[in-house]
């Protein structure tokens, strides 16, 4: 059996053509319904966009994983220690910033320095790693997160399976809500460095104890719940040298 493909006449185009130029209501409505499907269009994409499944979903991490991070200080002298130095003693929460000059991330940061006196009360250390170390962008990020910054240059807080969030962020209502708080906060920022692989906050128990929080951000601004983060910071159990031993 054959198969055949039609196509049209090359007067049938022109033809058609013709006839809405010389009525004027065809040509009208033809445009009109273009309007229409290009709005319709618009707005599914627009709601496509404000649900979560486009959205890569964040893989658990192991404590095992985190452990073995390979993190550097970021003095005159920088030292390179691995990750679990941080919280093997009487746990720790670290943020994980998606970029320091972020005016979204500096809001955040602000938001976790508010529980500062409620860690120290509890013992619990407060740090935050980047992922890289552009101009003065850590410096400039200091005044809003006033805890220890240590460089995370494999970027392994950020995986295993590394999340971006590209031009959908643009179009997405959370992330414009997320970027009003933080201007009517008060808060601003710069484009300086990379921006599309997005940050969390983990608080992680002393020793073996585990991880007991992994807020992953989901968009731009999506912020940590602070009284999650407490909750969690009051199951940390602090090592002792008894427990350090077994």
């Amino acid at each position: 059996m054959r198969v055949g493909i039609w196509l049209p006449e090359p007067g049938v185009f022109s033809h058609f053509a013709i006839c809405h130029f010389k009525d004027p209501s065809l040509f009208a409505m033809g445009m009109w319904s273009i309007g229409v499907g290009a709005v319709g269009a618009a707005a599914l994409a627009l709601l496509l966009a404000n649900t979560d499944i486009f959205l890569s979903k964040p893989r658990k991490v192991a404590l095992e994983y985190l452990e073995d991070i390979d993190l550097k200080t970021l003095g005159k002298e920088p030292r390179t220690f691995k990750a679990k130095e941080l919280w093997e003693k009487n746990g720790a929460v670290i943020m994980a910033v998606r970029r320091p000059g972020c005016f979204l991330c500096r809001a955040e940061a602000a938001d976790l320095m508010s529980l500062k006196p409620k860690l120290d009360e509890l013992g619990v250390p407060l740090y935050a790693v980047v992922k890289e170390q552009v101009k003065r962008e850590v410096e400039d990020f200091q005044p809003y997160f006033k805890g220890e910054i240590f460089l995370d240059e494999k970027k392994k807080f950020y995986g295993p399976e590394r999340r971006k969030m590209m031009l959908m962020g643009l179009i997405r209502l959370g992330v414009w809500y997320n970027s009003f708080r933080a201007w009517k906060g008060g808060f601003s920022g710069n484009l300086e460095g990379e921006g599309f692989i997005l940050g969390g906050v983990f608080v992680i128990g002393s020793g073996k104890q585990g991880i007991l929080l992994e807020h992953r951000e989901k968009e731009f601004g999506d912020r940590v719940n602070l009284l999650s983060v407490l909750e969690a910071v009051k199951k940390i159990k602090p090592q002792t040298p008894a427990s350090g031993k077994s």
